[in-house]
């Protein structure tokens, strides 16, 4: 019991982690807070989940670094894809999107993000898990239930809160599937912003979701109208 509360509260440290990065990633780009992230705490369960299956997987071959960092680089990149993958089916929009990037599989994880998790997992498991070992260690017994079970039960309620946000956000999103770009854009930030803190934490952290459904329509109009040319010409031939 006690060993699942310690990989409970590394889980939450390094979900804090990652969620602090992608803040001052997005403040980097685009000069503005943004509490990123798709619960509504200020937590990113991907790099919580990530950093627990370096800790499990790889801590007894920590003797062969060059072994760890190939293998941090691929349970961490099949753990974004398929994240990426899972969570897309489930609210049909993507949550972050790498086509931009040079070297990318699917827009899903690329090349430099990779090495990235590589160093990372380096550094959690030479420098950060000992850390954080001995210092959740001397925590005693009591003191350490007591606090992994109030965080798991807030964090199962924001799970369920976040969940059921996201899943409306997504059914507004269809409801004015027929509408332009410009009036979608509109009614859907409207609509938002009647609806309180939580929707308009979801919007703010994921602007995509709404810019996903406009790249479809304009998608779908210039399919529309390259057809629309094609067939006239097929027409006065």
């Amino acid at each position: 019991m006690k060993i699942i509360c310690l990989l409970f509260l590394c889980f939450l440290i390094y979900s804090l982690v990652g969620w602090t990065y992608e803040v001052i990633v997005s403040l980097i780009r685009k000069h503005k807070f943004i509490n990123r992230g798709y619960l509504l705490g200020p937590i990113c369960p991907v790099y919580g989940f990530g950093s627990l299956l370096i800790t499990l997987l790889l801590e007894e071959h920590k003797g062969n670094i060059i072994h760890s960092f190939i293998s941090t680089i691929l349970i961490c990149s099949i753990l974004e894809y398929f994240t990426s993958f899972i969570m897309e089916k489930i609210f049909k929009t993507r949550w972050w999107d790498y086509t931009y990037k040079k070297y990318n599989l699917n827009g899903r994880i690329s090349l430099d993000v990779m090495l990235l998790f590589g160093f990372a997992g380096m550094f959690i498991l030479y420098i950060i898990n000992p850390f954080l070992t001995r210092l959740l260690s001397n925590i005693n017994d009591i003191t350490l239930y007591t606090i992994s079970t109030i965080l798991f039960v807030l964090l199962i309620i924001d799970m369920i809160l976040s969940t059921k946000v996201t899943l409306k956000i997504r059914g507004t999103i269809t409801n004015y599937e027929k509408d332009s770009t410009e009036e979608i854009t509109k009614k859907i930030r409207e609509y938002l912003s009647r609806k309180g803190y939580l929707y308009k934490r979801i919007n703010e952290a994921f602007p995509s979701m709404i810019n996903s459904k406009e790249r479809l329509i304009e998608l779908r109009k210039k399919i529309n109208s390259e057809l629309d040319r094609l067939n006239s010409k097929i027409k006065y031939k």
